[in-house]
Formats: C-alpha cells, sequence, structure tokens
C-alpha cells in the first residue's frame, strides 16, 4: 500500500465532515513526505502510525460526538440523495411515457367535429372494402392491418354476417398525449342488421388513421 492509498483509507473511516477529512489527508500526507525526506521508509512509518482502522479508530476517539452524528448523516444522504434523483427522475419518465387523456375541446391540435367525421368515414370505408383508400388515410405503420384478410378476421370475433349498417351511435373523443405526440382518439358504437359494433379509433395531428380497435 502506497502513502496515498493509506491516507484514503483512514479518510473513510473518520467520522468527520468533507471539509476536515481534506484537511486531515493534507496534513497526514505531508507528515509522511517529510519523514520519507528524512530516510524513514514508507512501511516503517505505516507501522509506527498503526494500521487504518487503528489510526483511525485513534482519531475518532478524539471526536465530539455530535460531530460523528453529523458524518453518519452526511453519508445517509449522499447514498438517499442520489436514490431520490433516480426515482423522481422514473417517476417523471414514466409519466411522460404513458399516455395521458384530456378534453378534445382543450386541443390545440383537433377539432371535434373534424374528428368525428374522419371516424365515420373511416367506417365507412372500411364497410365498402375501399382498403386502397384507407391505407391512402393512414401511417404506414398501419398499412399492412388494413387489408380485407386482416379485417375480416376482426369481425370474425363478434360474427361471421354483420349485415348492412344501420346507424352510427354517440361519438366519444378525447385528445390522447404520449410523450411529446399527440393524437385524436374516439370510440364510436354501430348498429349492423345482426351485430353492434365498438370501434375505437386513433388519428394522428395531420389525421392520419394510426390505429384501429374493434369490439
Amino acid at each position: 500500500m502506497d502513502e496515498k492509498k493509506y491516507v484514503n483509507a483512514i479518510a473513510r473511516r473518520i467520522k468527520c465532515d468533507g471539509k476536515k477529512k481534506k484537511e486531515i489527508k493534507k496534513q497526514l500526507m505531508m507528515d509522511i513526505h517529510i519523514r520519507m525526506k528524512e530516510g524513514e521508509q514508507l512501511e516503517e512509518i505505516i507501522s509506527q502510525m498503526g494500521t487504518v482502522k487503528e489510526f483511525a479508530d485513534s482519531f475518532n476517539e478524539t471526536l465530539s460526538p455530535k460531530e460523528q452524528k453529523r458524518s453518519v448523516r452526511n453519508k445517509v444522504l449522499k447514498i438517499v440523495i442520489p436514490l431520490m434523483a433516480v426515482f423522481a427522475a422514473l417517476v417523471l419518465f414514466v409519466y411522460w411515457r404513458f399516455p395521458r387523456t384530456f378534453d378534445i375541446d382543450q386541443s390545440k391540435y383537433f377539432n371535434k367535429e373534424q374528428v368525428e367525421t374522419a371516424m365515420k368515414e373511416t367506417i365507412e370505408l372500411l364497410d365498402a372494402g375501399d382498403y386502397a383508400a384507407l391505407q391512402e388515410s393512414a401511417i404506414p405503420q398501419m398499412k399492412h392491418v388494413l387489408s380485407a384478410e386482416t379485417m375480416d378476421d376482426a369481425k370474425r370475433i363478434l360474427s361471421d354476417d354483420w349485415g348492412e349498417r344501420k346507424t352510427f351511435g354517440a361519438v366519444y373523443v378525447a385528445e390522447l398525449v404520449q410523450g411529446n405526440k399527440h393524437f385524436a382518439v374516439g370510440e364510436i358504437t354501430v348498429a349492423y342488421e345482426n351485430v353492434s359494433a365498438v370501434y375505437r379509433l386513433t388519428y394522428d395531428k395531420d389525421m392520419r388513421l394510426s390505429g384501429i380497435y374493434v369490439r
């Protein structure tokens, strides 16, 4: 062990504040270097000063209980504060990533009537089987979903024969924010001859179809 490691090890065991530890380390290094210049070997110096534990324990006995308690508190804070910072960062990240919904009437990006119209147009295209037009109005990631095969499979979950569309029900629309992205999300119940289906449709800020769910 060289003199620097020896002194640093002692400082870690001393129960006082950081400022005083720096002073102690500086003084110990100075004392050791002076003795080495006078011809003493480092091993001999360390042997006379005692082991790290012996020296630190001896020094701690000279400190007041108040100063020792302050040192313990500071050590705890050094652990707790970073943990709290990590936890706070995690909470903020989850809050930022987790989808949040807002009143569509307060939106800077969407108009409720425009979203309702887009939803009905999307459903009309689905009922007509016009998947080319649907793909044209959707984001690229949605295009593989908007096919006769995929949508027919989804419809069969409710019924093999929906029949003709009869009426559109009430429309519920909200703005969804995830991260820094804004979407309009709407639900509408549509009555067909043989089944009632609930559509959940999502649109991005450019009113491109970004999600579709039928139940």
